[in-house]
């Protein structure tokens, strides 16, 4: 079968199209033939051999998909036999491939009316973007909620659980495209990060309150500026940063609030449990529909790892595995 190979940490054009034995599924886990498989920044960063925890070599990235369960080894429950259409949050293999073997746990039913490419958007940057807004960042409904940069995969989810959820929600984004999917996603009030002086209209759109939370994609770059747009018992939750900043501390201190991160790697079992059920849930109601902004063959993950890191995001960025879907039609 076709799978990403890395077998030297480097740029992306280390991201081999190969040929690799078809994987087996050993008791409790799953097969999963693959339609699409969802594209992260922290992919980008294994690859370059610049993150903490590093995977033996050769490598396939990808730990999102979305597929058909093709075979399921002994003690797995019948709501993973063969067929069943699912999405993937976590594999063995690595998902960067045509098929992949899964712990049953981490393989979850996929909604009809949700397509595969869909499914490959939902595992990392879904469970992310509840543990940020509910978890770490404790939303109530009334709410308001700033998502700093809310047009990439993340951002994307976190503006559909807060609407679910009743919070007012104040999104920024860079693109016209992007500002656009934010509107159709249903965020309240809407502003170009790019424009000198936006500060101003986000303090005014909360009637010069400040946000009660902040979900911050690019700290290195916002965070000072966040602690002057937060409210009394504000919260900053830092979901990503590429370097560090100076803040004053009496922004904090003037306003009782918090600056926590996330790092979905370090969820607790049982609250990743919920991620994935909260997830589920907003699936089966229709709150929750991931928008695809780039979609790129197998052979293409290299240009794929460039795009995941560029500005100007509308949407989340897929791997298209197989063309059709298992019933014949178009996925995408």
């Amino acid at each position: 079968m076709k799978a990403i190979c890395v077998r030297a940490f480097g740029g992306p054009e280390v991201l081999e199209l190969c040929d690799v034995p078809v994987p087996q599924a050993g008791p409790g886990q799953v097969i999963v033939r693959l339609m699409a498989a969802g594209v992260n920044p922290v992919e980008t960063y294994i690859r370059s051999g610049a993150y903490a925890k590093l995977p033996a070599l050769p490598w396939t990235p990808g730990s999102d998909g979305a597929g058909v369960v093709e075979n399921a080894g002994a003690g797995v429950k019948p709501r993973l036999q063969p067929g069943h259409r699912v999405w993937v949050a976590g594999s063995l293999s690595g998902t960067y491939a045509e098929r992949a073997v899964c712990d049953a746990g981490s393989v979850f039913a996929l909604p009809e009316h949700v397509t595969f490419a869909q499914g490959a958007a939902l595992a990392i940057p879904c469970s992310t973007a509840w543990r940020a807004l509910m978890q770490r960042g404790a939303a109530k409904a009334v709410e308001t909620v700033l998502v700093h940069g809310a047009t990439g995969g993340v951002g994307g989810a976190a503006v559909q659980f807060a609407k679910a959820a009743g919070l007012r929600v104040l999104a920024t984004g860079g693109s016209a495209a992007g500002r656009e999917m934010l509107a159709r996603l249903g965020a309240d009030v809407i502003f170009d990060h790019s424009v000198p002086g936006y500060e101003d209209a986000i303090r005014a759109a909360t009637d010069g309150k400040g946000a009660d939370v902040i979900l911050e994609m690019l700290a290195n770059v916002n965070l000072a500026r966040d602690l002057t747009l937060l409210g009394r018992g504000g919260r900053v939750v830092v979901v990503g940063s590429r370097g560090s900043i100076e803040v004053n501390p009496r922004e904090l201190m003037l306003r009782d609030a918090d600056v926590r991160g996330v790092m979905l790697g370090n969820t607790p079992a049982l609250e990743l449990a919920e991620c994935h059920a909260a997830i589920a849930r907003h699936l089966a109601d229709g709150s929750l529909r991931p928008i695809i902004g780039r979609s790129f063959p197998l052979a293409e993950a290299a240009e794929a790892h460039r795009a995941v890191m560029a500005p100007g995001h509308a949407g989340k960025i897929i791997l298209h595995i197989a063309e059709v879907s298992d019933r014949g039609a178009a996925f995408f």
